[in-house]
């Protein structure tokens, strides 16, 4: 009768079994130095080697030659526990046996001494399926069993385990079987059985498995039964349902193109050839998972699960993109995918989904859209791929006024070195100067200062000058803003020297402030002063949109 290929070439040694070598280690020298513990937890991804080491531990410790790290093979203890028919090394599995009944069973059969074996080896298969109720029923024998017991603990859940019986067991994590292991097992596999097997098949039966050897072996037996002696990647995608490189670089190709209208064609052409739609999303999200490992890591990275000359290919696509792009087109890839899992319409979707990443390479990131906003252009990124269309953004209409006297940089850098800032030419302030004019003078100061708040206030503010005494008449709204050390500087650089300040509250302050382009404080007035801003003008030029309402925060 015939044996499918995972069981066949089942390890029967620690030797055998595919990487692993952290739990080997500690179990090898664990029986070599007599210090077996009589509890393990062996947990991990599916079929990276749980069961198969338990059974190795268990002829390790009743091969008549042992206990022994190299069981013989040959006597009869290790035959038996090969074939599964010990009575010694019972194998229980917890998803059918998982109430307190088996469990009391179990703890009943414990009692009693191996028949012939020297350790009895009870192999829990699934052993987070285990009820609460079961587990405490099993907690006291696993604390202290006979010294003829062992109890291994087999799991793709660990955290499901109760603490208290994890406590009282030693812990071993299997890990994912590297791609480069699983392949260069499957290539000597092939050559055991006569297969003839091209290195890109093997890559694609490899990735099919996701890091576990028996869902690998598993795809292999059936590209087997499908193909033949010889296996060629094509067949070999076409039965699993999985994409070629070249297939999804045509979704790479129509980013670089900013082409939507490829994209619905990779749609129409996959319901043509009957593919699955979910598949080739999940398919999608490896790809450019892939891409932007090999943007950051390179082609050489063992973090890319492909062969050599897909490695390459991959890292001459992934030149085309950005780090930014990449991670963009992955995490909307991943959202796709999710909604494909629920979808009544699942073109529908892929196609909104691709053309989403389309619109989503057109984009800029906000840093560049501020700065032309402010009128500084970055260069352009050199990681856009010479295709891609750049979005156009408007050049700024308004040129940024030449800025008078020293900046606010250079005052401060003054004050710190004890130098007397520069003051805007002016001429010497006395009682005559009109109120407008004093009003105009710190305006501007405020605002070569970037203190807008301080403007705003000045500017609905009634002001004189009496020899060294600024005398303010304003708004109870504006006297807190105009009391700050900010307006006491401001007013020491527009007029070149201190002065003190006189504030009083009077109703003069909200009417005796007219604007330097109209008098008339009306909501008209207030719209065409916001719109006329140079950063609010920049801000549209940029970001489009349209201003339906102004408010003033003062009121």
């Amino acid at each position: 009768m015939y044996q499918v290929i995972a069981r066949k070439y089942r390890p029967q040694t620690f030797q055998d079994v595919v990487n692993q070598e952290h739990v080997k280690t500690t179990l090898e020298n664990a029986i070599a130095g007599k210090r077996i513990a009589h509890g393990y937890i062996f947990s991990g991804q599916r079929g990276t080697g749980k069961t198969t080491v338990a059974r190795i531990l268990a002829r390790c410790l009743n091969c008549l030659q042992g206990p022994t790290t190299t069981p013989c093979g040959v006597c009869a203890s290790c035959q038996e526990i090969t074939a599964g028919g010990t009575v010694d090394v019972i194998e229980i599995d917890a998803a059918s046996n998982r109430g307190i009944n088996e469990m009391r069973e179990l703890r009943e059969n414990v009692r009693y001494q191996p028949a012939r074996d020297r350790y009895k080896v009870f192999i829990i298969d699934e052993a987070h399926q285990i009820t609460n109720e079961a587990f405490n029923a099993l907690l006291k024998t696993i604390e202290e069993p006979p010294p003829w017991v062992v109890f291994v603990l087999c799991t793709t859940e660990a955290h499901k385990i109760p603490a208290t019986i994890a406590s009282r067991c030693q812990h071993f994590s299997f890990r994912s079987v590297d791609f480069e292991d699983l392949t260069a097992r499957m290539a000597w596999i092939c050559e055991q059985e006569g297969i003839q097997a091209d290195p890109e098949a093997l890559a694609v039966l490899a990735q099919a498995g996701e890091g576990s050897v028996r869902d690998s072996l598993s795809a292999l037996d059936q590209a087997i039964a499908c193909c033949g002696s010889h296996l060629n990647a094509a067949d070999v995608r076409a039965l699993l349902g999985m994409f070629s490189l070249e297939s999804l670089e045509q979704v790479s190709r129509a980013l670089t193109e900013s082409n939507s209208g490829r994209m619905l064609e990779v749609v129409d052409e996959l319901e043509r050839n009957g593919n699955n739609l979910q598949h080739f999303s999940r398919e999608l999200a490896r790809y450019f998972r892939n891409l932007l490992v090999a943007r950051i890591a390179g082609a050489e990275t063992r973090l890319l699960a492909a062969s050599s000359a897909q490695r390459q290919k991959l890292m001459e696509i992934a030149r085309s993109f950005s780090e930014e792009d990449l991670t963009r087109y992955l995490q909307l890839s991943l959202d796709l995918f999710r909604d494909l899992q629920f979808s009544l319409q699942p073109r529908f979707h892929l196609e909104l989904g691709l053309v989403r990443l389309v619109q989503a390479g057109k984009l800029i990131p906000i840093e560049q859209a501020l700065a032309e906003m402010s009128g500084s252009l970055p260069a352009p990124r050199p990681t856009q791929a010479a295709g891609r269309q750049a979005t156009p953004a408007a050049a700024p209409a308004v040129a940024p006024k030449a800025r008078t006297g020293p900046s606010p940089f250079e005052m401060d850098s003054a004050k710190k070195k004890g130098a007397p800032a520069a003051a805007p030419a002016s001429d010497p302030v006395n009682s005559d100067v009109p109120d407008g004019d004093i009003r105009e003078r710190l305006h501007a100061q405020l605002m070569q200062n970037g203190l807008t708040h301080l403007a705003d206030a000045v500017e609905h503010s009634m002001m004189t000058v009496s020899g060294s005494e600024l005398q303010v008449v304003t708004a109870k709204t504006y006297k807190l803003y105009l009391e700050d050390r900010h307006f006491e500087t401001a007013v020491r650089e527009a007029f070149g020297k201190p002065m003190r300040i006189k504030i009083s509250i009077g109703e003069a302050g909200q009417e005796a402030a007219p604007s330097r382009q109209a008098v008339d404080r009306g909501p008209d007035d207030l719209t065409n002063r916001a719109l006329a801003n140079e950063e609010v003008q920049r801000f549209r030029e940029v970001f489009g949109g349209e201003v339906r309402k102004v408010r003033n925060l003062k009121e």
